[in-house]
């Protein structure tokens, strides 16, 4: 007890000296810091700036505007244009912009700035796009594609898209009333009669309306019309009767629990299957298309030479999933992708519309899994593929060169072209109204940067616009001459910003957001320092240091989550709370080291695909060499070293005090997985492959494994309701403590908190734990 109370005692009297950080305050995260805007776009015009913002610290934020020679932004009128639900980048050229608000189809006029209704139905209208013709606008209805003429102001189904069979239903035999009926009374059989005539007569004379497509109990999804107005791609998919599990919620308003059901579980058995479609709306017909042929679709992952059962099995076809075309200008060409689904394969497709045919133009194999920056990840969403204005070439990003960067591919020469090149990555691209030229976000100074350029696609000249230290989140107004900008540093929260999109432009700052409270304090801009990892890697980490008057020798390692992330950075971290966290650390004498360790994003393939069949391998020895330069370099006690992290940066701290005894004085896992094979599909199976076909891979990652190992001191938290890493994977690791009989460990529940905390005083109860298990165990008693 006389040391507990000796480390309140230190904590108390440096807490004094820094002044200004309690840890009841900081926990409070953007009530305490002022909440940042988002979410930045473009009038049609380009006249006026919309983004979401929250200043005055309501219950919800709302859409604010500024326009140029305004003082400070103000309140959207809620019966006023939202652009927001606009896709402007598709109708630049148009003087009718076409879109949805609450399900429903408006028409705004660029010239008189007016809103007309076009379509107001119970029924939701979506995805509306334009076709080559200006007076053709294609909408999605009830999973069906629809066509508005403008010019003559008609509407017209052009797909017929249809649940069950078109088999035509057995007739069920006559009851014996039935027939009695019928053998009895004229009227029934006139009655009989005159359906089969009416029945016989619409046979001769079909509805108006395209065939009928029939596609059974699958999902139809994908659904897009070529520009022409000629054919409808889509994709039919079928996917299995996955288990989910069960999140149990224990604090509800009726007393009584509640279950709701969420993920399944990674398994081989969740792949699903797919057939892309086409239908010719001139010749009123479908037809599928094959990928028997492409690159390496029946080629066996190498690790199946570790299993004897899967060494010898019979190649054959990988189910692949693919989405739906991208058209250049005219219609006349249209691209699309696929992946396999254990995302070792990723094809770029050319295909004819009128015969089905695929053509092959890039192919990406990677044994480990594909992904990357400007590359679709696991979730199969965004990245960079399109048209560039000849309507033959084709650009998209690669890791070919181990980072992610920018090519072309001429369709009629086959010719590939790198137009970026260099240890660095092209984030975002989008090509330019001239199609002369890219606008790319890089990190080319800087792994922990996020720059704006302009790249000549003639000459690959890439001249900066923006490209100071810190993130540059930028969105060109629809003309190209200005740019909205959403900048952030290590210390200084995001605002809005405008610039000219010139090089080297000056930013206007449009938005104030952080509080006095918050502006009172010095906060620490972490120097990001790199050190050598012992297989020689260049490892980037961001270090907090105290003043040496406050020094205590005493050390935190803390390790982001989701794996694939970075925070290593020179911008303002998502991590906001663990970052005044730190700079509290460091103001009671703690060094504090929060390291980009293998597997984190913005460094290349190489480091991405670092943790590929060993989680808790190298991202762990970065931790592990990352405490060797805090003692060696930076003269701290090894003795009296740290470590803790949330989701993956959890279990990360279970892997460090279980396959590492020792090493670490104390660890606080915050909703850490502790056995892969429980985690979900997307994530886990490109890293880890299936727990059925690469056991060694989960059985080596997993923490739950080694907890005979357990010999520092362990501090366990978790939300109960967690739908991501859910409470069943601390529950079995507590579980295989108590039976092991291990004792320095104890785990805190949170009942009402998912995976990411929301409740102001969850964080503080959660944060006041951590604090106490560093100071009683890293600190002299």
């Amino acid at each position: 007890m006389k040391k507990y109370f000796f480390s309140l005692f230190i904590f108390s009297t440096v807490f004094v000296q820094a002044q200004t950080l309690l840890l009841e305050e900081i926990m409070k995260g953007d009530a305490f810091i002022g909440h940042q805007p988002y979410n930045q776009r473009w009038s049609a015009d380009g006249n006026t700036l919309y983004f979401e913002w929250n200043p005055k610290n309501e219950i919800s934020g709302s859409t604010y505007y500024w326009q140029s020679g305004m003082q400070e932004p103000k309140v959207v009128d809620e019966n006023a244009f939202d652009y927001s639900t606009v896709n402007i980048e598709s109708q630049r050229e148009f003087e009718e912009v076409f879109y949805t608000k609450r399900g429903n189809l408006y028409c705004y006029d660029k010239k008189t700035k007016k809103i007309k209704p076009v379509y107001l139905s119970n029924e939701r209208i979506y995805a509306v796009e334009r076709a080559v013709d200006p007076a053709i606008v294609f909408f999605q209805m009830n999973r069906n594609v629809y066509q508005l003429n403008t010019k003559e102001f008609s509407f017209k189904q052009i797909t017929n898209f249809r649940t069950g069979s078109e088999s035509p239903k057995k007739e069920k035999e006559p009851t014996y009333l039935e027939k009695q009926q019928e053998e009895l009374f004229q009227y029934i059989k006139d009655t009989k009669s005159k359906n089969d005539w009416f029945a016989e007569k619409s046979k001769k004379n079909p509805s108006d309306l395209p065939k009928s497509i029939f596609y059974g109990s699958a999902s139809l999804e994908q659904l897009k019309p070529s520009p022409d107005g000629k054919f409808v791609t889509f994709r039919l998919s079928d996917y299995p009767n996955s288990k989910e599990t069960n999140v149990e919620h224990f604090i509800t308003e009726n007393g009584y629990t509640k279950s709701e059901s969420a993920r399944s579980k990674v398994s081989v058995s969740n792949l699903s299957s797919h057939r892309m479609g086409i239908f010719d709306i001139e010749k009123d017909t479908v037809y599928y298309v094959s990928f028997a042929h492409l690159s390496g679709i029946k080629k066996h992952p190498e690790y199946y030479q570790e299993y004897p059962e899967l060494k010898e099995k019979e190649e054959s076809e990988k189910p692949i999933v693919m989405v739906a075309p991208i058209y250049n200008k005219k219609g006349t060409k249209a691209v699309f992708e696929a992946r396999s689904q254990d995302n070792k394969d990723r094809w770029i497709m050319t295909l004819d519309l009128a015969t089905g045919k695929i053509t092959e133009v890039d192919h990406q194999h990677d044994e480990a899994w594909i992904g990357g920056p400007g590359i679709p990840n696991y979730s199969f969403g965004g990245g960079v593929l399109g048209f560039l204005k000849d309507g033959e070439t084709v650009y998209f990003q690669s890791e070919a060169s181990g980072f992610s960067h920018l090519y072309t591919v001429n369709l009629k020469t086959k010719k590939k072209n790198q137009l970026t090149t260099g240890n660095w990555e092209v984030r975002e691209a989008s090509l330019s109204l001239d199609g002369k030229s890219f606008y790319l976000t890089t990190n080319t100074n800087h792994p922990g940067n996020r720059e704006f350029y302009k790249l000549e696609v003639a000459s690959k000249k890439m001249t900066p616009i923006l490209n100071a230290d810190g993130a540059h989140e930028a969105v060109l107004s629809p003309d190209e001459k200005k740019i909205a900008v959403r900048y952030s540093y290590k210390n200084k929260p995001w605002e809005i910003y405008v610039a000219d999109t010139k090089e080297k432009a000056n930013l206007k700052q449009i938005t104030h957001s952080t509080t006095k409270a918050f502006e009172a304090y010095s906060w620490k801009a972490p120097q990001v320092i790199t050190f050598k990892a012992k297989d020689g890697t260049s490892v980037n980490a961001r270090l907090y240091q105290p003043q040496e008057e406050n020094k205590n020798n005493a050390a935190v390692i803390f390790v982001h989550g989701a794996g694939y992330l970075q925070n290593a950075h020179n911008y303002w971290s998502s991590y906001h709370r663990e970052y005044m966290f730190h700079n509290l650390l460091s103001d009671l004498g703690y060094t504090v080291l929060d390291i980009d360790y293998r597997g984190s994003d913005g460094y290349g393939r190489a480091v991405r695909t670092g943790i590929y069949r060993h989680m808790g391998g190298l991202d762990l020895s970065d931790q592990l060499d990352g405490k060797e330069y805090l003692v060696n370099t930076l003269g701290i006690d090894a003795n009296k070293v740290g470590i803790y992290g949330g989701s993956y940066g959890g279990f990360i701290t279970l892997m460090a005090l279980l396959t590492q005894p020792n090493t670490f004085k104390a660890g606080a896992a915050l909703r850490s997985v502790t056995d892969w094979a429980h985690y979900n599909q997307g994530y886990t199976a490109n890293i880890l492959n299936f727990p059925e076909t690469d056991s060694i891979a989960y059985r080596r990652s997993s923490p739950i494994y080694f907890a005979e190992n357990l010999q520092d001191r362990l501090l366990m938290l978790h939300g109960m309701v967690d739908d991501n890493v859910q409470f069943q994977d601390v529950v079995r690791l507590s579980q295989r403590f108590i039976e092991l009989k291990k004792k320095n460990w104890d785990l805190a529940i949170f009942p009402v908190e998912e995976h990411g905390f929301q409740e102001t005083y969850s964080w503080i109860d959660e944060y006041s734990r951590i604090l106490k298990i560093f100071n009683e165990n890293l600190l002299e008693k």
